[in-house]
């Protein structure tokens, strides 16, 4: 969380904590945050590089450009972003 400080007109701000400041807990959280997004991100460009234009609702540089920019995004287009393939085999059970 942000600490608050009191500012030069007596209110309180909040400021961003320094990566120093962070409890290992906290570095941890963020490196996991980090990890899955970059993860997530190559997934969506393995998959815009991989799928025709015709299965993707909207252009592909478009979804490029959101998709690395923020995780919501990233995971907008992985549920919504694609038109289900015709020729996707349904999942087996295993039985």
């Amino acid at each position: 969380m942000a600490e608050e400080q009191a500012g030069q007109n007596g209110t309180m701000s909040k400021r961003k904590r320094k990566w120093s400041e962070l409890s290992p807990r906290a570095k941890v959280a963020v490196a996991g945050v980090a990890v899955a997004h970059v993860a997530l991100v190559g997934v969506a460009h393995a998959d815009l590089s991989k799928r025709p234009a015709a299965q993707i609702r909207g252009p592909k540089w478009a979804w490029r450009l959101l998709t690395a920019s923020n995780t919501t995004f990233t995971v907008a287009y992985l549920i919504w972003g694609r038109h289900k393939s015709p020729n996707t085999p349904a999942l087996s059970t295993g039985s």
